[in-house]
């Protein structure tokens, strides 16, 4: 069906459609005992009050609403957990009944969401996949033979900023890190480096599945449109998923036929080689799988990377008695102008502080992956409807002032006497999300993240470009799939 043909229909079809909707939210209000929240209008319900950046928006509206809020997107009831205390309940205590996941339409592209573990609701498969990332591919016998290879790729990052200062010319740090958190997973699974020239389209897909994946779809308010996609949003999504998943078959096909040649003789072992082997045996793990749950990776590996470390330079810059600090620091643990080894973090605890604040300032995906409740669930004194969509807002907990003293202030200092971490057992801290949806790849982040930044200060001082003063930096952000920085850090290296 083409555009102009399912303009027409929606055109149709919207009046009835409408009034339906108008009626079914007032029954619905009249007859539930939902979290309150506010009153919505005619047939949107609350879509005007998001704007373009819904984290802070519904934080707002929790302050005067409570931190279990609800809203009625369009046609979707939506619960917004706005606390720690009301996460732990949605992520540990009732984590079995909140677990499953709310699929923005554009995923349903090329199938992705069916495959892809990372949108899965809970199902065998979804606890095979989940085995596997967490003993196979994410576990601590991976990461301690990853160590030579993340060393090796912030090497190649150290090196491309030596050009950049050699030629007297900015780094752009977000871009920087991205392609060092592209390659280093790419390498890890396939043995590869994305920087090749037949993986160019890849990565040029890679970002179109990004922008499209962050932009605002009518169908996930009104899924009665689903079968129009009036905007088109799936419809794009198709064409950059079919270039990344046959670029993946390719991959896939050369290596499953390398393994074959060689027979007992292969010795390579990569993250693909482990998935293929697992293939052999496993019902709920086949070639259609692998290729998704690759896409998967990338998609969640290197963006939240990327930001992350861009926030935390950029933080650095605008406060810099907390580059002194974390610079004194790296030279007495790592040695000045040394790029930072993996044994060495255990005993940077400034550097780990200054990650955990940029993680609280700014969570790389604010509003956690949505969730969907299967059945009617009781939440403290509430009814949540089945079919409702949980939001949980980790941008609006870790700012929450009754939590946090002085929140808005980039302040490391708070963690080095305090046992707050976010890998999901303190719920005012995160952003990697909690209890059996947390997610798998934190413990690569923690390292490459901790690793690339490190690095960065301690092999080199910067400079905003243009001479421009700290106080005059642009701290905005562009909501989306991950949290980015709306003007790019660009910063002037020098050698130390």
């Amino acid at each position: 069906m083409d555009f102009e043909t399912r303009a027409v229909y929606v055109y149709l079809l919207l009046p009835l459609a409408l009034g339906i909707i108008f009626i079914a939210r007032g029954i619905k209000r009249g007859v539930s005992k939902l979290p309150p929240g506010p009153r919505g209008l005619p047939v949107i319900g609350n879509l005007h009050q998001l704007g373009a950046k819904p984290h802070q928006s519904l934080a707002k509206l929790a302050q005067r609403y409570g931190p279990i809020m609800s809203l009625e997107l369009g046609q979707v009831t939506t619960v917004i957990i706005s606390s720690a205390a009301a996460a732990k309940q949605v992520m540990q205590k009732q984590d079995h009944l909140f677990a499953n996941r709310a699929v923005p339409d554009s995923l349903n592209a090329c199938n992705h969401a069916e495959s892809a573990v990372i949108w899965l609701s809970l199902s065998p498969r979804w606890r095979e996949l989940r085995k596997v990332m967490n003993s196979e591919i994410f576990n601590a016998r991976r990461m301690e033979a990853g160590v030579a290879l993340r060393q090796q790729k912030v090497e190649e990052l150290l090196g491309d900023v030596r050009a950049s200062c050699e030629l007297g010319e900015g780094v752009l740090i977000g871009e920087a890190a991205f392609k060092t958190s592209l390659n280093l997973l790419s390498t890890a699974i396939f043995s590869m480096n994305l920087d090749s020239w037949k993986a160019r389209d890849f990565k040029r897909s890679f970002r179109e599945v990004v922008e499209l994946g962050g932009m605002a779809n009518m169908v996930d308010y009104f899924p009665w449109l689903k079968r129009f996609d009036p905007q088109g949003i799936r419809a794009r999504m198709e064409v950059p998923f079919t270039k990344m998943l046959a670029f993946l078959d390719s991959v896939i096909g050369e290596r499953s036929a390398l393994r074959a040649e060689q027979g007992s003789a292969y010795q390579n072992k990569d993250v693909l080689d482990t998935l293929l082997d697992i293939s052999e045996t496993s019902e709920e793990i086949d070639r259609e799988v692998i290729r998704h749950l690759l896409v998967a990776l990338f998609i969640a590996g290197t963006d939240t990377t990327s930001s992350t470390v861009e926030w935390a330079m950029t933080e650095m810059l605008k406060n810099r008695d907390t580059m002194s600090k974390a610079k004194a620091e790296l030279e007495r643990v790592a040695g000045r102008g040394r790029p930072v080894q993996d044994t060495d973090l255990a005993r940077l605890p400034y550097l780990q502080a200054i990650v955990k604040e940029t993680l609280r300032v700014h969570p790389p995906a604010p509003l956690l992956l949505p969730r969907k409740t299967l059945e009617e669930i009781d939440l403290w004194d509430y009814t949540i409807p089945k079919g409702a969509q949980i939001s949980i807002n980790a941008w609006a907990i870790s700012r929450d002032a009754g939590a946090w003293e002085d929140p808005e202030s980039f302040k490391p200092e708070r963690f080095l006497d305090s046992d707050v971490d976010f890998r999901g057992a303190n719920f005012e801290l995160i952003p990697f999300g909690a209890g059996r949806r947390i997610c798998p790849g934190l413990p690569l982040a923690y390292k490459v993240v901790h690793l690339m930044l490190g690095s960065l200060v301690n092999c080199f001082d910067w400079k905003l470009e243009g001479g421009a003063k700290a106080e005059d930096m642009d701290m905005d952000d562009k909501f989306g799939i991950t949290l980015q920085k709306t003007q790019p850090l660009c910063a002037i290296p020098s050698a130390i």
